[in-house]
């Protein structure tokens, strides 16, 4: 039977500036002829969509950090949203802790039309990222950013020591009403906080995508770098992880590959498993 391979995009798949060379175009193309394939990222559709627009992906999608499972045709699998008068209570909290305000995404209707709502105040982090998102039609600036009702995650950008010590408060406050998620910004240097629903991870969603086509975990392969690629590394029968990976992510990975991202890593080691 065929295998199952699902990929991170960021510092995984995707190179550091953004793009996929025509060697991993053509190999990823090649095994979704004859393997099950696709991505588990911390992007929304729309933003790997308009990354990826030239690649085949036939399973559901793994995005927005495991919050949201959709097929490549925009049908929704399942979402975990975040409690909204909590979020809204806990982005005040922030606010009266630091003086910090959150990027806010979430979905407008069940057509997959999202909305990423960014604050008028941003840190110094925030909007060295925002530099890439200038021709994104979901921005919307607000004075106050809020959360709606389907809103998948609220996340903070700023430095380690600034955003260790808003992830101790929030935590001594909300407790299990969500999952904290603190990791580096590998494209600024800097951290951000991702909060969401307390099943909102790619584990969770790597369970469900195995019950929606009907696998077992262990077919599967999956790909990262990160620490939310941790808990699904635990799941799969095989994960690897890039050359450039976090240490605390290499650390529970079944294999390390040689190559890192910007190298072809996933294409190296697709091509490597190929039918002959």
């Amino acid at each position: 039977m065929n295998k199952i391979y699902i990929t991170d995009l960021d510092h995984t798949f995707l190179r550091s500036d953004f793009t996929v060379s025509n060697f991993t175009k053509t190999t990823w193309n090649a095994k979704a002829k004859e393997s099950i394939v696709s991505i588990a990222t911390a992007r929304s559709y729309y933003s790997a969509m308009k990354l990826l627009p030239e690649l085949t992906f036939n399973a559901p999608m793994i995005l927005l950090d495991g919050t949201l499972i959709a097929t490549p045709d925009k049908k929704i699998i399942d979402t975990k949203f975040v409690d909204t008068a909590a979020a809204n209570d806990l982005i005040t909290e922030a606010i009266k802790f630091d003086d910090i305000h959150p990027f806010v995404i979430g979905l407008k209707n069940d057509q997959l039309d999202e909305s990423f709502d960014f604050p008028l105040t941003q840190t110094p982090t925030q909007a060295k990222v925002l530099l890439n998102y200038r021709d994104d039609a979901r921005l919307m600036e607000f004075e106050h950013v809020v959360a709606k009702e389907q809103t998948f995650k609220v996340v903070y950008m700023a430095t380690k020591e600034r955003l260790v010590a808003l992830t101790e408060h929030l935590q001594n406050i909300y407790g299990d009403t969500f999952h904290f998620k603190l990791s580096p910004e590998n494209y600024t240097g800097d951290y951000f906080l991702t909060i969401v629903h307390p099943l909102g991870d790619k584990a969770h969603a790597l369970n469900k995508v195995c019950e929606y086509i009907g696998r077992p975990l262990e077919d599967v392969t999956v790909f990262g770098d990160s620490i939310n690629d941790i808990e699904m590394f635990k799941l799969a029968g095989m994960s690897a992880a890039v050359s450039n990976a976090l240490q605390e992510t290499k650390a529970v990975a079944k294999m390390i590959l040689p190559h890192s991202n910007d190298e072809d890593a996933v294409a190296h080691y697709l091509q490597s498993t190929m039918k002959r």
